[in-house]
């Protein structure tokens, strides 16, 4: 990738995890809704919750972060290589 293209998809890429960031945070909400049934995954520093219940949510929710962001990563390098024609590694 060149210097320019670089310069061109940083920031790009930027934006796109900030508001990949965003969506996974909601989508997770709302699993964490229908799996639990409460509308707030439990704080790991909460000692009346289990450690079950914190390890269970903490695993759902990295599963929900790591697949919004590759989803992300790669609608968005998909959308540079189609405006740049230049893949963005």
């Amino acid at each position: 990738m060149s210097a320019a293209s670089k310069a061109m998809y940083k920031p790009l890429a930027l934006a796109a995890s900030v508001a990949g960031g965003l969506a996974a945070s909601a989508v997770f909400g709302q699993v964490w809704k229908r799996v639990a049934g409460e509308s707030e995954a439990p704080d790991p520093k909460d000692l009346s919750r289990s450690t079950r219940e914190v390890l269970i949510a903490a695993a759902v929710q990295g599963i929900v972060f790591g697949l919004v962001k590759a989803t992300v990563d790669r609608a968005g390098a998909q959308g540079y290589r189609k405006l740049a024609h230049a893949d963005p590694r």
